[in-house]
């Protein structure tokens, strides 16, 4: 990320659950696929789980995005003062305030310990979340085809 003078130029969205392990994931793995580099994304958890949940990323496979190359990573202090923007996903108290940040807290069902089934929803709200977001810092989603419905 240092040294990289376009970076400064990009807006940078920082998405925290509990175990960043779920919803922060989808949330990046969304943001990555609609705003491409125009947006650095960042995800991290108050307590981070060992790995990522199965069925969130069998959830984000059926719509053309991997997430099994990310980590549950633990939320830093510097990450979060560095981010112009900070979506919460349930970590409550965890979760750092710092003046001038933009926050968003996202009322979602926590997808720990469930099927596929009952991820997909949460994964699509998560979608809907993320292009109001882009909307509102101006970024247009770029088009890329991505299936509604998974294939039968």
């Amino acid at each position: 990320m240092e040294g990289n003078p376009d970076m400064s130029d990009r807006p940078s969205v920082l998405f925290v659950c509990v175990h960043n392990a779920g919803r922060s994931q989808m949330a990046a793995g969304w943001l990555r696929h609609l705003a491409a580099d125009t947006v650095e994304v960042r995800s991290a958890g108050s307590a981070p789980a060992e790995t990522i949940n199965p069925a969130a990323v069998q959830a984000m496979r059926e719509v053309g995005i991997d997430i099994t190359d990310q980590t549950p990573k633990r939320l830093e202090y510097a990450t979060a003062e560095s981010s112009d923007v900070i979506v919460t996903m349930g970590c409550g108290d965890s979760c750092p305030v710092f003046p001038g940040k933009r926050y968003e807290d996202w009322k979602l069902d926590d997808p720990a310990g469930k099927g596929v089934d009952a991820v997909r929803p949460i994964r699509d709200e998560i979608r809907g979340r993320v292009e109001k977001l882009l909307t509102d810092l101006n970024l247009a989603t770029r088009p890329r085809r991505t299936p509604q419905r998974p294939p039968a």
